[in-house]
């Protein structure tokens, strides 16, 4: 039909992109593994601001913490600075644990931005400060937080137990007295220091008590591990039951712990194994607590230093002083 009418059709406006978001990252290391990471929250990130028609991507803060700068989050702080300025509408971000360092810190910094009337998503939890309950979103948060700090625990103790069992835990090398440690880590005897274990653990099979052994360090001018003229009981108890100066070393030996692991001749020894075996021994024999049927009880009556003990081992077996 001639008379036909054209119709144009007028697309409509396009929204109007009103909040302005701001996206913020954070990695604890600048390693190429985290920034790899860093780079693929910013870019995730971005593709989730765009497909929202009504955002529009205002700024990126990104913290990276180095051994130069430690912790510092300078870009953390210039965002709650922007959202104070009234920059920003919507803060953007990964994950809780991304955001603070900690629960006290996450909830101080939530409290400042609804001050600000900021929002706050949280991607990965699907978390929105818009619509969630304030005491809610605590709860919510503090569960994360443990949640994450015992995953974190428990991952830290599976990397000291595989490292136990390949041996390459430096554990193995922890310096302790009468060693130090070479420009390889690997454990040495310190001369003089030797000495004065084999001196305390000399007097332990010669009768002396511990409290006697500290009176003798003292008399003749001997330094505790730590520097000082006073020698503490623990240190001198704690000495004469360690197996590295035998040469071996047992790590992850607590009751916490459901198994440990041994490394032979993993140092050069300062005590034999005999005199070790005998000194423990020893401590069994003066202990004041015995094991029976009923537990563990005390014994009527404690060892006594006066009485001396003599050890037919002792005698027959030459070893340094």
């Amino acid at each position: 039909m001639s008379g036909q009418m054209k119709v144009h059709i007028i697309p409509p406006k396009p929204q109007k992109r009103e909040k302005r978001v701001g996206i913020y990252s954070r990695v604890s290391t600048n390693s190429v593994e985290q920034l790899q990471s860093l780079t693929a929250q910013i870019s995730h990130l971005t593709r989730v601001t765009a497909a929202s028609s009504q955002w529009l991507l205002a700024d990126v803060y990104m913290d990276i913490a180095t051994s130069k700068t430690g912790s510092s989050r300078r870009e953390f702080n210039r965002m709650l600075d922007d959202c104070q300025s009234n920059k920003l509408d919507i803060i953007l971000t990964k994950n809780i644990s991304r955001f603070g360092r900690d629960t006290v810190e996450i909830l101080d910094a939530l409290n400042q931005l609804k001050r600000f009337g900021v929002r706050v998503i949280f991607e990965q939890e699907e978390l929105d400060t818009a619509n969630i309950d304030s005491n809610l979103m605590i709860s919510v948060i503090e569960s994360i937080a443990q949640a994450e700090n015992e995953s974190r625990s428990e991952n830290i103790r599976l990397g000291i137990k595989y490292r136990a069992a390949a041996g390459t835990s430096k554990l193995y090398d922890r310096k302790c007295y009468g060693y130090e440690n070479d420009e390889e880590g690997h454990l040495i005897i310190d001369e003089e220091k030797a000495q004065n274990v084999k001196l305390i653990f000399d007097l332990y099979l010669s009768g002396q008590s511990i409290l006697g052994i500290i009176k003798e360090l003292e008399r003749q001018n001997i330094l505790s591990p730590t520097g000082k003229e006073k020698w503490c009981k623990r240190t001198v108890d704690v000495m004469l039951s360690n197996e590295k100066y035998t040469g071996d070393v047992k790590i992850l030996k607590s009751g916490k712990s459901d198994v440990h692991y041994l490394a032979s001749d993993n140092n050069p020894e300062i005590i034999s194994k005999e005199v070790f075996e005998a000194v423990q021994i020893e401590k069994t024999r003066r202990s004041n607590v015995i094991k029976g049927e009923n537990g563990s009880q005390r014994k009527s009556k404690k060892y006594s230093s006066k009485k001396k003990v003599a050890f037919n081992f002792i005698k027959s077996q030459e070893f340094q002083v």
